[in-house]
């Protein structure tokens, strides 16, 4: 990067100036109590993401047989409402009250009421009373998470037993609020077997969006998951649109769930957020959802009266915590490197953009920053972006981020109407002016880069008022 010309810095939006946007972040474990939300709203807030989701918490709500107090889910989901966010409800976990596992679990986590006909008629009261409570402030409710592993299904799981529970839940809510939607799998494996079960029930009929969880090092492979889940549930409905409802990873290693193995560090998992993100949005999921914002354990193995059970620490947070004796986030909450990363992404695509093909061709030429000829399009990820007044191409190597730093060159042709044209890069939202030694335009709008940087993290090609950027002072 040292070649472009520094000239600004990305301008942090909050939640509250941002009209709409695909990007949002997880919220989720309230249900359990394992974090003071109190201390976090204000640099939520300050993301400038808009959806933020939750856990309804049935165990925590009704500890009495047809009493719910939402007391402490009214606090969460009016202060993020405050804040400029749109909560979604997952709707989860069991209750001891019905007995079964629930009893032994902390949490309830993964304890389906499907066993008896108190618990099936429980769950559907109680899920009508959520959604009734929740009418004008809370639209989309997801049906379970993560049915598909047994740390959420806990007896055995089973597609065709989660297309039935999924039907009925489904129905109880439309049935609550016919303009709520309703999101069915939240689903955590990658092969399409199992949701083809439930999908087989009949469930898909009375399903607005499918939800999956894409934890992963390697982002290129939510094309290949994004397409066939979006088919697959096309063919059942096809009015099914898809949300990604997890993804993340960690800061350090020594924690506990998902990429737990990776020797991660605050650098890597940034990389991990930018690339990630982006490639959703490439894909155009209705919605995108980071995991977490917060560092917390992960609570989802842990047996009642047995503390040493679930300290079981994940730091997937943008924001970090430490923790006292029983797993409760404690400290500052405060602000990795993933946080301004996710701040700056938010910033940039705020707002109603479209997809778009951009006229750009890759013509690698002799590179003296590398010595051998610049980078290829077919080895790059590369996606075009709209909005008024504004477009954006944007493009990264994808290297292995657990082994592999990379910075190297590309040349190309791109079009565009617009005169302003400059580079943001996403991780510190820098933002560039192009030398004339990279950069000609000729009198009909092409323009020529010449061993442009590309790295292994988005950058974008701006034109026009496609970001809003402050001028370095």
């Amino acid at each position: 990067m040292d070649r472009l010309i520094k000239t600004g810095k990305i301008k942090p939006k909050t939640s509250l100036e941002v009209k709409s946007s695909k990007i949002g972040i997880g919220f989720e474990k309230l249900d359990r109590d394992v974090f003071d939300p109190e201390k976090a709203y204000d640099k939520l807030g300050k993301l400038g993401v808009k959806w933020v989701r939750i856990q309804s918490g049935w165990q925590r709500t009704e500890t009495e047989k047809g009493v719910y107090n939402f007391k402490w889910l009214d606090k969460v989901v009016d202060s993020l409402i405050n804040l400029g966010l749109t909560p979604w409800i997952c709707l989860c976990y069991g209750n001891a009250l019905y007995g079964g596992m629930a009893k032994e679990i902390f949490g309830a986590v993964g304890c389906p009421p499907i066993f008896t006909d108190e618990q099936k008629q429980a769950w559907k009261n109680y899920v009508s009373a959520v959604v009734k409570h929740y009418e004008g402030r809370v639209s989309y409710f997801e049906i379970w998470n993560e049915p598909d592993g047994e740390w959420c299904w806990k007896h055995g799981v089973s597609g065709t037993e989660l297309g039935v529970f999924t039907r009925e839940t489904a129905k109880t809510i439309k049935s609550a609020n016919p303009n709520a939607k309703t999101i069915g799998g939240a689903l955590c494996l990658r092969p399409i077997t199992f949701i083809n079960d439930a999908f087989a029930t009949g469930m898909g009929e009375y399903l607005d969006f499918i939800s999956f969880h894409e934890y992963t090092a390697d982002e290129t492979l939510v094309f290949e998951r994004v397409k066939a889940l979006k088919a697959l549930a096309q063919s059942y409905n096809p009015n099914i649109d898809i949300i990604q409802g997890e993804s993340g990873s960690q800061s350090r290693g020594g924690g506990h769930g998902a990429l737990w193995r990776g020797c991660w560090t605050p650098e890597k998992q940034a990389k991990q957020l930018a690339r990630h993100t982006i490639a959703d949005l490439i894909t155009n999921v209705h919605f995108t959802s980071y995991f977490s914002c917060m560092d917390m354990i992960e609570a989802l193995g842990g047996k009642v009266g047995d503390v040493n059970s679930y300290l079981d620490y994940g730091y997937f947070g943008v924001l970090g915590a430490e923790f006292d004796e029983n797993g409760r986030s404690i400290g500052e909450y405060a602000p990795k490197k993933s946080y301004y990363t996710l701040q700056n992404i938010a910033s940039v695509f705020a707002d109603d953009y479209e997809l778009c093909d951009i006229p750009a061709m890759f013509v690698p030429q002799k590179s003296e920053r590398i010595f051998k000829y610049d980078i290829e399009r077919n080895k790059c990820v590369t996606g075009g972006f709209k909005k008024n007044g504004g477009k954006a191409f944007v493009y990264w190597y994808p290297s292995d981020i657990m082994t592999t730093s990379f910075e190297s060159t590309v040349s190309m042709e791109i079009y565009s109407e617009y005169d302003d044209i400059y580079v943001i890069d996403v991780m510190d939202g820098s933002v560039y002016k192009i030398p004339d030694e990279i950069l000609k335009r000729d009198k009909n709008g092409m323009y020529t880069l010449t061993n442009m940087p590309v790295k292994d993290t988005p950058l974008i090609i701006a034109f026009g008022k496609f970001a809003d950027w402050e001028e370095e002072k």
